[in-house]
C-alpha cells in the first residue's frame, strides 16, 4: 500500500483540507495515510478526525497515527511538512516581545526580519533531521513543505537535505480572485503569470481576452488608496513599484523598509498596518480550539468539500499523469536569470508523472529583482548561519534585514541577536 505522510498531523484544521482532499481523489482511495505529531493529544484528535472524515466520505484511505517518525516515514510515496518548531509559547512570544525591547515592531514575523531569522534557525535542524529519516526510509519521496519561512527551508532541504522537494503556499492561487473582489473587479475568465520568491512573488501579467488589466487595477487602487482598508501596504507597493504582489499587506509591511517606523509613526496609522497581528492570531486560535475540537474531532457526520490545495493536486496528478499547473518553490536552476542561482525562488510548474517541472519565467522587471534580492540576501546569510553554525552570520542576516537595518544601528542588531539566542535558548543549535 503507498503511503501519504503528513508531519505535523496535529495541526488539525490544515489536515482536514490536504487530507480530506486526498480522500476524494479516486486515484488515492488505496493509499495509507500516516499521521505524526510530537503532541500525542494533538495527533488522537486528528486521528479521530480522519477517520469520521473516511466514514463520513466513504473513503477507501487508510488512517493510521504513529508515535515514530521514522515509522511514519517509511516507505512514503509523498510527505507532507506542516510543523511548527517552538510553537506561539514559547517562541513566537519571543520572536515578538525581545525585539519590541528595542523599538522592532513586527507584523507576522515568520518570514524575514527578526522573527522569521530565528524561526529558521530552530526550524532547519529539524528539517534537516527529517532529511535523514527520509534518506534511510523513503529516499524516493517527494517532500512537500508548507512550513514557514517557506523559501529557506525549501532551500535547506533542497540543496543539504538530499531529498526531492517543492514548497508550497497559498498566495499564488489566490491573489488573483482575492485581489479583484477587493478592487471590485470580476476575475472570471482571467489569465495570469506571477513568479518571483515566497510572499514576494509579483503579478507579471493579468489581462481578459487579451487586454491588459493593469490600469484598470491601478486606476481603481489610487482612488481607494483615498481611504483605509486592510491592503493599503500592496496597493501602495503596486503604484509606486508597478505590479502586485502575492502576500498580504500585513506581510508585506515587514519586508521592506518603507512602513513600520519609529521615526515616521503615522504611517502605521495611514497604511493600516496591524502590529503584533500573528501573536493576537495565534491567541484567538488557541481560545477557539476548545469549540472547534468538538466540531471536527467528535463529529461523526463530518463534511467536507474539495479544496484547491497544491498538494492533493500534484499527488493526483503523478498518479494519474494528467497535467497541472501549480505556483511551486524550487531552486533557481537559471529560471530567473536576475535573482541569485542560490536562491529558491516561486514559479509556475507543470506537475504530471514526471513530478514537478519547474517553468522558466526569464528576468523579472529589474525593480521587482532588486526587492526580491534585498530579502534574498537575508535568506542567504540565514542558511549560512544554520548550516557554519557561525553567530556572526546570524548578525550579518539581520543587518541586512530592510526592515531591521532600517529601524536600528549595528550594535542594537547585534545585541538583539545576543539577546534571542540566549531567549532561546535550548531551541537553538548552539553557535560559535
Amino acid at each position: 500500500m503507498s503511503k501519504i505522510t503528513f508531519l505535523g498531523a496535529g495541526s488539525t484544521v490544515f489536515a482536514k483540507k490536504i487530507l480530506g482532499d486526498c480522500m476524494l481523489i479516486p486515484a488515492l482511495q488505496e493509499f495509507e495515510i500516516a499521521l505524526f505529531d510530537i503532541d500525542p493529544v494533538r495527533l488522537n484528535d486528528s486521528e479521530n478526525m480522519m477517520n469520521n472524515l473516511k466514514h463520513s466520505l466513504g473513503s477507501g484511505c487508510r488512517v493510521k497515527a504513529y508515535s515514530e517518525r521514522k515509522e511514519a516515514l517509511r516507505g512514503a510515496k509523498y510527505v507532507i511538512n506542516a510543523v511548527q518548531v517552538g510553537g506561539y509559547d514559547p517562541c513566537t512570544i519571543t520572536d515578538f516581545e525581545i525585539p519590541k525591547r528595542y523599538g522592532l515592531r513586527q507584523t507576522i514575523g515568520d518570514t524575514l526580519g527578526i522573527g522569521g531569522i530565528f524561526r529558521n534557525l530552530r526550524t532547519i535542524p529539524v528539517m534537516l533531521d527529517f532529511a535523514a529519516d527520509m534518506q534511510e526510509v523513503c529516499p524516493d519521496a517527494l517532500f512537500l513543505n508548507y512550513t514557514n519561512p517557506m523559501a529557506v527551508l525549501t532551500n535547506v532541504m533542497l540543496t543539504y537535505g538530499g531529498v526531492k522537494a517543492v514548497g508550497l503556499c497559498h498566495s499564488v492561487q489566490v491573489c488573483v480572485p482575492r485581489a479583484f473582489e477587493k478592487l471590485g473587479m470580476d476575475s472570471t475568465g482571467v489569465q495570469w503569470k506571477i513568479a518571483g520568491i515566497n510572499h514576494m512573488a509579483w503579478l507579471l501579467e493579468v489581462s481578459k481576452d487579451g487586454v491588459d488589466l493593469y490600469p484598470e487595477m491601478k486606476r481603481i487602487a489610487q482612488k481607494m488608496q483615498q481611504e483605509k482598508h486592510d491592503d493599503m501596504v500592496r496597493f501602495e507597493m503596486m503604484l509606486k513599484f508597478g505590479y502586485f504582489v502575492t502576500e498580504s499587506s500585513k506581510h508585506s509591511a515587514e519586508y521592506h523598509p518603507y512602513f513600520i517606523k519609529k521615526s515616521y509613526p503615522e504611517l502605521i496609522e495611514r497604511y493600516n498596518i496591524p502590529l503584533d497581528d500573528y501573536p493576537r492570531t495565534c491567541r484567538s486560535q488557541i481560545e477557539g480550539w476548545a469549540t472547534m475540537r468538538e466540531e471536527l474531532v467528535n463529529n461523526k457526520k463530518l463534511e467536507h468539500r474539495r479544496t484547491h490545495e497544491y498538494a492533493p493536486l500534484i499527488f493526483e496528478a503523478m498518479e494519474t499523469g494528467v497535467p497541472v499547473k501549480i505556483g511551486g518553490n524550487v531552486m533557481n536552476t537559471g529560471l530567473i536569470p536576475n535573482l541569485p542561482k542560490e536562491a529558491c525562488v516561486e514559479v509556475p510548474c507543470i506537475v504530471d508523472r514526471n513530478g514537478v517541472l519547474p517553468t522558466y519565467v526569464g528576468n523579472l522587471p529589474p525593480q521587482c529583482a532588486a526587492l526580491n534580492r534585498t530579502n534574498i540576501n537575508t535568506q542567504l546569510l540565514t542558511i549560512e548561519a544554520a548550516v557554519t553554525h557561525k553567530k556572526e552570520h546570524i548578525y550579518h542576516a539581520a543587518m541586512l534585514d530592510p526592515h531591521t537595518a532600517a529601524e536600528l544601528s549595528m550594535d542594537d542588531i547585534v545585541s538583539l541577536c545576543d539577546d534571542m539566542i540566549e531567549a532561546h535558548g535550548d531551541w537553538l543549535p548552539r553557535f560559535q
